[in-house]
């Protein structure tokens, strides 16, 4: 088999991972924590506007390995197929912490909204190749903003959860670099502890920013592919919102089945589903 390193840029970026970048020409502009990047596709290259690129697209990945892994079904590999190139990123946590705690009963389109807002609010501006940027609030800024102004940004209910999470990441008790390092169910039961973070957020937090590549988030849209096209494997599968205890059998189910690098099965079919259903991306 040829050895699979080429990123596709569009799938990647354009899969509900971040919400932070846009695409002029064709260039792709992204906030990473305290950084801008810039992506080309042809031919492929990643600028920083400082020196911590810290493989964002996880080019350190095997991914010939990753998809003979998960590839177990038919839709799987004609997905990989169609979908060639598209990679998990390795974002900065806690943008990807808060990000996702904003996700929380929205839309693509307004959860990037929400965190432009918090960027121009509460982010510093600087200048990298010859355009204005606004970095990714640092953690004490937005531990220390007031229910008030995060409400300005258009956080509605959310607003509570942004800034008790972030205190937490700010006292300490929730450390990225523990994280990354600790088990997947241990990283898991520690994200649930902080106010606003279910399970299907944590899992996000995991698989997109904290190398935890057996995370299988799972919301309505992953239900409803599982009961789609899974309903013979995952037999108990429903649209229902699920329980803890159902979630972590499911959980367990899935990781069987598709293995180690099950996150990896999980975006594939999940850029798939919404595609299909022409759903808005970036």
């Amino acid at each position: 088999m040829q050895k699979i390193s080429k990123i596709n840029l569009d799938f990647t970026i354009n899969s509900g991972q971040v919400f932070l970048w846009d695409k002029k020409g064709d260039k792709w502009t992204g906030v990473n924590g305290e950084d801008i990047l810039i992506a080309t596709q042809e031919p492929f290259g990643l600028t920083s506007s400082s020196t911590k690129i810290n493989n964002f697209f996880r080019e350190d990945d095997d991914l010939e390995k990753i998809l003979t892994n998960i590839s177990r079904d038919s839709l799987i590999r004609r997905t990989a197929r169609r979908f060639k190139g598209l990679r998990l990123m390795r974002q900065d946590p806690f943008q990807c912490y808060i990000s996702f705690i904003c996700s929380s009963n929205s839309s693509i389109p307004n959860i990037k909204l929400m965190l432009q807002n918090l960027c121009k609010k509460f982010g510093t501006r600087i200048e990298f190749n010859r355009q204005h940027f606004f970095t990714f609030p640092e953690v004490k800024t937005l531990a220390n903003a007031s229910v008030k102004e995060l409400l300005s940004c258009g956080l509605g209910f959310r607003a509570k959860y942004v800034r008790e999470a972030s205190k937490d990441v700010a006292s300490g008790r929730i450390d990225f670099n523990l994280l990354r390092k600790a088990d997947y169910k241990s990283a898991l039961k520690s994200l649930k502890t902080v106010y606003g973070i279910g399970n299907k957020v944590a899992d996000c937090i995991l698989l997109f920013s904290l190398d935890k590549l057996e995370a299988f988030p799972i919301d309505r849209w992953t239900q409803k592919i599982l009961l789609k096209y899974y309903s013979k494997i995952f037999c108990d599968i429903t649209e229902k919102s699920l329980t803890e205890k159902k979630y972590e059998n499911l959980h367990e189910k899935l990781l069987e089945y598709f293995g180690p690098y099950a996150g990896y099965a999980q975006q594939f079919l999940f850029k798939m589903e919404r595609d299909i259903n022409k759903k808005s991306w970036l």
